[in-house]
């Protein structure tokens, strides 16, 4: 773990993550030390976002998953959460041309059900403008929280064998894994958050069973280019393992090599 608070510029390294998931935290505490209302730090926190998301489509790096809003936070002020889901709004409405232009796919995961029906249609426009392009796939995680995600796979894979479509028997990692909200992908290779909280919030619980993770006392508005940069050279240099010796994976990049 690391503060990513070092002065110098780091290189990125050749070894990118394919995946890289991240927990945008410390908007609010930005914008009171500014002396402004907590909300002040979330516009802030989209300018983060952007910048975060060209620098992955220049490094070509394939998946980007950003967690926006959990399950938990409708816990907060109603006003608030009002304001949240009036920026995510007008985000989609402004942003989605700039990712068409980029080729960015946007797959919005979580559950949609709670959110006012103009925002959901807006989810759904964005989605489908995108979904032909080919670079960087951005994943927003908007009223997501791991143990839902997980539910809901364990109550799909249950109607499953209700209907005889399967046998429990047939229930593997594999196909439990096919029943959450991110399929098909890579799982994240690095995990990144920001705010200094050293915790993993109910994100992405399965998925980041052998995910490298790595802890910055930067507010998420302060987490730019040169931030990223040194997230991605910690990672470069971490030997991951995945259950084997340390001798094992040198002796496999040697034969790779």
């Amino acid at each position: 773990m690391t503060n990513g608070t070092t002065k110098e510029s780091v290189p990125v390294e050749k070894r990118l993550p394919r995946h890289i998931a991240i927990i945008m935290d410390g908007n609010g505490r930005w914008a009171k030390k500014r002396g402004l209302p907590r909300y002040a730090g979330h516009p802030a926190g989209v300018e983060a976002v952007r910048g975060v998301v060209e620098a992955c489509v220049e490094l070509q790096i394939p998946v980007l998953t950003l967690f926006a809003f959990s399950s938990e936070n409708w816990q907060r002020p109603e006003k608030e959460v009002n304001l949240i889901m009036d920026l995510f709004l007008r985000s989609l409405k402004k942003e989605v041309r700039r990712l068409d232009r980029n080729h960015v796919k946007l797959k919005v995961i979580g559950d949609r059900s709670a959110f006012a029906t103009n925002l959901q249609a807006q989810i759904d426009e964005a989605e489908q403008q995108t979904a032909s392009n080919q670079g960087l796939l951005l994943q927003v995680a908007a009223n997501y929280g791991g143990r839902w995600d997980i539910t809901q796979a364990a109550k799909r894979l249950a109607e499953q064998v209700q209907s005889g479509e399967i046998s429990p028997d047939q229930i593997d990692e594999e196909r439990f894994s096919q029943n959450l909200c991110i399929t098909n992908l890579p799982e994240p290779d690095l995990f990144i958050r920001t705010g200094g909280e050293q915790r993993i919030s109910n994100f992405l619980l399965w998925q980041c069973a052998y995910t490298e993770l790595y802890f910055t006392d930067l507010l998420w508005p302060d987490f730019n280019r040169k931030a990223l940069d040194e997230a991605l050279h910690d990672f470069s240099h971490r030997q991951r393992r995945f259950g084997r010796t340390g001798d094992q994976v040198q002796d496999q990049t040697a034969e790779a090599s």
